[in-house]
């Protein structure tokens, strides 16, 4: 079978480079060509555009990049249209996937949605398009069966989150080796996950970094964006607490003391490795404005989403400053706290459904095309 698969961020990576794997297992034969990243192109098939001439950042930031953006789109048409596919996998990025999809129904492609978008958060109006326009959605969050299903009447398949298959399926390193490969100290780590794009990562370092002075017993690890290049860290590297470590996020979680994460996958992540994380993000003025005034979720983390309370403290906009950031940190050091943290992180990966998304996911789809 032939399978096309758009992939537009790092977390799409990953998770779509375990599905082409179990695709893989599924479908010995599988011929797939791909928008994604280093992951998915590890593992085999056709690399078309890598995810980080895709990614743009918040409102006005797409604005801006219209143009490369429907440039992009009338480009995967026409891709699909040569490869002609047995069936097209979107993985998440639903501003651009969603477009593709609506083209691929009418030209009787079938289409499957794995990691759908997060309507439930905003435009929730998208619905329509998302049962016209997807004939398989498998769901990763628990609740988002019951929306779908109760709220919209729509049948989709929770799969499990395939976060916890990535972690499951790591390489251990111990904390000396690990150490020594990267140059650190023989001292507590605390991780900074500060995002994966140019104008976030800016933002956010420039205010985690602000504590460092406070925490001289501790060493801070930046985790580098696959996205980005090493000189881009250069000019936050000036401290000779702060170190920096890329594509090796899992070895550092697996191995922090606590951490600070921009909000997004990396707040799960965190999670599940069971570091006590607080989560940090601060948007662009005007990007923020309309984001705070069209969403409505109670919390920005997938960690609360997830629990519906505050499992994590969330430092947003004006609150996310260097005070308050050096208070929740020095919590997150506290026992007491980091055993309450570590019942509710339990609790949330019990939430999450067990080892085999990847699997489930790929089983099914290669089993709506022999059908």
């Amino acid at each position: 079978m032939k399978y096309y698969i758009i992939a537009g961020e790092a977390s799409g990576d990953l998770h779509g480079s375990n599905l082409m794997k179990a695709l893989l297992e599924e479908d010995p034969k599988a011929d797939i060509r791909f928008w994604g990243g280093d992951l998915m192109k590890s593992v085999g098939g056709k690399l078309v555009k890598h995810y980080r001439e895709l990614a743009f950042m918040g409102f006005i930031e797409v604005i801006f990049n219209l143009k490369t953006i429907f440039n992009n789109i009338l480009f995967c048409k026409k891709d699909i249209a040569a490869f002609q596919p047995d069936a097209i996998i979107f993985i998440d990025y639903p501003g651009f996937n969603m477009r593709i999809a609506k083209w691929a129904k009418e030209i009787r492609i079938p289409t499957h949605y794995y990691i759908s978008p997060q309507i439930w958060a905003w435009k929730e109006s998208r619905i329509a398009a998302v049962k016209r326009d997807f004939d398989y959605l498998y769901v990763i969050l628990p609740f988002e069966k019951d929306f779908y299903e109760e709220k919209h009447h729509f049948p989709v398949t929770f799969v499990g989150h395939p976060l916890i298959d990535a972690i499951h399926n790591r390489i251990p390193i111990s904390k000396s080796q690990f150490i020594q490969e990267n140059n650190l100290e023989d001292k507590p780590i605390i991780a900074i996950l500060p995002g994966s794009r140019k104008q976030e990562i800016t933002k956010m370092l420039s205010v985690m970094l602000s504590v460092v002075g406070d925490f001289e017993d501790y060493q801070f690890v930046i985790a580098g964006a696959p996205s980005q290049e090493h000189s881009f860290y250069l000019p936050f590297l000036k401290s000779k607490n702060v170190h920096f470590i890329s594509n090796k996020t899992y070895e550092l979680l697996s191995h922090a003391t606590a951490a600070m994460v921009t909000s997004g996958t990396a707040t799960l992540e965190t999670a599940l490795f069971k570091v006590p994380e607080v989560v940090c993000y601060k948007g662009s003025w005007a990007s923020y404005q309309i984001a705070k005034r069209i969403i409505t979720l109670k919390y920005i983390s997938l960690v609360n989403l997830i629990m519906d309370k505050e499992v994590v403290k969330e430092l947003i906009q004006g609150q996310c400053t260097s005070k308050n950031i050096q208070i929740e940190l020095q919590k997150l050091l506290d026992p007491k706290y980091r055993e309450v943290l570590n019942t509710n992180y339990i609790l949330l990966e019990q939430k999450l459904g067990g080892l085999g998304a990847s699997k489930k996911t790929a089983q099914l789809i290669v089993r709506s095309l022999i059908k």
